[in-house]
């Protein structure tokens, strides 16, 4: 069986320095995908970037806050002018709070969960579905969360943004899929990146981000007849 081919098609990967991002595009620059990958700290970008061209792949970093609509809308003319096209979007980047109980949480801690894991998803979907709709291809993949199906205690507002993406997704999908753009969601578990590094948690047990990057590479080389709503991703045992 011939190997899947990302050849010729153009991915946005956003929180791509480092983490589940890295992972995410490494695997599809693997798969033959010009990835561009954004965040907020230059540096960062750019050392994945060299990494990613070391074994052949192809990357543009560029620096991007997905809070902000015109650093999106930016991206996305770059986008446009440099390649003309754009065939799958990753909204990964994300942040949370997880030792705070809500009646506690500071309303500015609040609002900065809320406008990266959410706002951020909607300025992407907003930016790039035209092209996708206008070329009637693309593949938009939401990275959620296992708090969006489970109770996490001290991470309500995290939590809620994931619920809340989760919902997105599923009707952004209604809404695209007349124009043969499809919608996924990946909900992975506890991975072992920054954002999880909670010393109560065994490390060698939790998921790490070439997992993630193995779901989401399985979805955007699915047969055209077909796209995977949600995939959950658990650890074997629990960490």
């Amino acid at each position: 069986m011939q190997a899947p081919s990302l050849s010729g098609q153009v991915a946005v990967v956003t929180g791509g320095g480092h983490g589940i991002g890295a992972g995410i595009a490494k695997a599809l620059a693997g798969l033959g995908a010009e990835v561009v990958i954004t965040g907020r700290t230059r540096d960062i970008l750019e050392t994945t970037a060299a990494e990613i061209r070391s074994t052949q792949g192809r990357c543009t970093p560029v620096e991007c806050d997905v809070r902000k609509l015109a650093s999106v809308d930016k991206v996305a003319a770059q986008v446009q002018s440099k390649f003309g096209r754009c065939d799958i979007v990753v909204n990964n980047a994300g942040i949370g709070t997880f030792n705070t109980p809500l009646h506690q949480l500071p309303p500015d801690e609040f609002d900065a969960v809320m406008e990266t894991n959410l706002r951020g998803p909607y300025y992407l979907i907003r930016a790039f579905a035209p092209m996708m709709i206008a070329a009637k291809s693309g593949h938009i993949i939401n990275i959620s969360s296992i708090a969006s199906h489970n109770p996490v205690k001290n991470a309500a507002a995290y939590a809620a943004t994931k619920w809340g993406l989760n919902g997105l997704s599923v009707s952004v999908a209604e809404e695209l899929r007349e124009h043969n753009v499809r919608v996924s969601i990946v909900c992975p578990g506890s991975t072992d990146t920054s954002m999880m590094s909670r010393s109560d948690r065994n490390k060698s047990r939790m998921l790490q981000p070439e997992d993630i990057a193995h779901a989401v590479a399985t979805l955007v080389t699915q047969s055209p007849q077909s796209f995977i709503s949600e995939v959950i991703i658990r650890p074997t045992q629990k960490p």
